[in-house]
């Protein structure tokens, strides 16, 4: 019986980090437009990066670190500079949008790394973290028991895995899509990330003001 709680678990909290991670945002963004332009491993290490700071998210709220960070007081410079990052990052998709594309069969002049370290930068945005950490902590909000950190640590995998389901799945869809497409269209794919980005970037604009509001 034990076992199969584990599992139902593990597998409930799956299903939840695919939910979460299927709206479309910044990092859905990101790794379309690199797995577009470079190929499913490049656009598989923005997943990477991304999943790297969740997961040192989640450990944040075992250990009680959102409650800090969930202050209005920290979170308005946070979506202000968030709203910053993202205005550039969108701007950036849109100058460079003719370069850096690599067509199926070509090989990528960028390294791995390079494209983690891109996903790392997305999933850092302060904005992007501040939406995260309300994210996470609607999920979490019954796993919080530090007398059962094991349950934790099954939620937290869960989570984890649906949202490297989501990538993966995401990117086969790419790389399947990319085959079909020549350098002229993933420029333009490029350029409506882009404009999405900072999209974004106005949405967290957005946030900004209202928790100014909020306080005032």
């Amino acid at each position: 019986m034990k076992d199969v709680f584990v599992l139902s678990l593990f597998f409930t909290y799956l299903l939840a980090g695919l939910a979460i991670a299927m709206p479309v945002g910044a990092m859905t963004v990101e790794m379309t437009k690199q797995g577009l332009k470079k190929g499913f491993l490049h656009g598989w290490a923005v997943g990477l990066g991304g999943m790297t700071v969740d997961f040192f998210l989640i450990i944040s709220l075992y250990l009680g670190l959102a409650s800090i960070l969930s202050t209005p007081y920290i979170q308005i410079p946070m979506w202000l500079i968030g709203a910053c990052f993202l205005a550039f990052l969108g701007y950036d998709s849109i100058k460079n949008s003719d370069q850096g594309i690599t067509l199926t069969g070509d090989k990528p002049n960028q390294s791995f790394f390079s494209s983690y370290r891109n996903g790392l930068l997305v999933a850092i945005s302060p904005g992007n973290l501040v939406f995260w950490i309300s994210v996470f902590g609607a999920v979490l909000s019954d796993s919080y028991d530090t007398t059962q950190p094991v349950k934790f640590l099954i939620v937290g995998a869960g989570i984890l895995a649906g949202i490297l389901v989501h990538d993966i799945g995401l990117l086969l869809i790419v790389t399947i899509t990319r085959k079909m497409m020549n350098q002229t269209m993933i420029k333009c794919v490029s350029i409506i990330a882009g404009f999405i980005l900072i999209g974004f970037a106005g949405y967290f604009l957005y946030e900004f003001m209202i928790t100014i509001k909020g306080i005032l």
